[in-house]
């Protein structure tokens, strides 16, 4: 069985930054998840399956939520084995705010009232920007973005509806800062997802309610849809292209979220962590001769 966390390969042996630990490894004491839980949007698969499976091991149970219910009933399978851990599921559109509510009434009949919520759901294809069709940008902008909107805000309206203190993470991403090529959709959300975080942070802060952010680099995994494996296959040994001369695996990101949302992490709040080993702050002295986007997908001018 493929293991929960979806990687598909270790670091090479080149010089840089070291391996992380073994599978199943964690710095934090065994159980510290234990009686709560954690809803994980877009866990069925890929990266959130892989932060799922982190929380699983540290004791908490889970509700994972996506719009594939044969997806999540096989990563269900998966994260049940990791430990004494009860896994519920729900198939939900986040970007349906019924929906969301009723999958979040389904997690606290299930597994409880959800203690730490992790907004994982995105979407996300290459285009070059002046191919990108209307229906295109909505379905990302509402996913990415909307859909984060929909499930945090209908999880911090239960928390402060009890007085009970509670955990936000939104996965991100870097070209939030950078913008990013080829990607103007999930780009222009990904910049949305992080005012989120930092303007919910100050206004639910005084709730005991703290929301970050968590950005991924590339870590290769076995749910990466064609297009973005294309474009890793067109750029061969992808270790060597990082200043940590290796990929991330889906685990690092996992211990990432597990610390962020843990007691030991009370006071950061507002804060976005990126893992990618300084890929995303990467410059050279000269830099490299300008590809346009359309060659680089291998598209021509007219877009043939």
């Amino acid at each position: 069985m493929t293991s929960a966390s979806g990687e598909t390969s270790e670091p090479n042996d080149l010089p840089g930054l070291p391996a992380p630990p073994p599978p199943g490894a964690s710095a934090l004491p065994a159980g510290t998840y234990e009686g709560r839980t954690v809803l994980v949007t877009g866990g069925g698969s890929g990266l959130g399956k892989a932060i799922a499976a982190e929380f699983a091991r540290l004791g908490a149970d889970l509700m994972i939520v996506g719009r594939s219910a044969d997806r999540l009933a096989r990563a269900r399978a998966e994260l049940a084995a990791v430990g004494r851990t009860r896994v519920a599921t729900a198939v939900c559109d986040v970007r349906d705010p019924e929906r969301v509510a009723a999958a979040l009434d389904a997690c606290e009949a299930g597994v409880g009232r959800p203690d730490v919520l992790v907004s994982n759901a995105a979407a996300n294809f290459p285009v070059p920007a002046e191919d990108l069709t209307p229906n295109g940008w909505r379905a990302v902008v509402d996913i990415t973005l909307t859909g984060a909107w929909f499930t945090t805000r209908e999880f911090a309206r239960r928390h402060l509806a009890a007085g009970t203190p509670a955990s936000v993470i939104a996965v991100g991403a870097s070209y939030a800062w950078t913008g990013g090529p080829g990607f103007v959709h999930s780009a222009s959300a990904k910049a949305g997802v992080k005012s989120l975080v930092e303007t919910l942070a100050v206004e639910w802060g005084p709730y005991g309610i703290q929301v970050n952010g968590l950005v991924p680099g590339l870590m290769p995994h076995e749910d990466m849809t064609p297009d973005i494996r294309a474009g890793l296959d067109r750029a061969p040994d992808p270790g060597r292209r990082q200043p940590a001369l290796r990929v991330g695996l889906p685990r690092e990101l996992g211990w990432a979220a597990t610390f962020l949302a843990s007691p030991y992490a009370r006071f950061v709040s507002g804060h976005t962590m990126v893992v990618d080993g300084a890929n995303w702050q990467r410059r050279t002295i000269v830099n490299d001769p300008v590809v346009p986007l359309r060659e680089q997908l291998g598209r021509g001018r007219d877009g043939d």
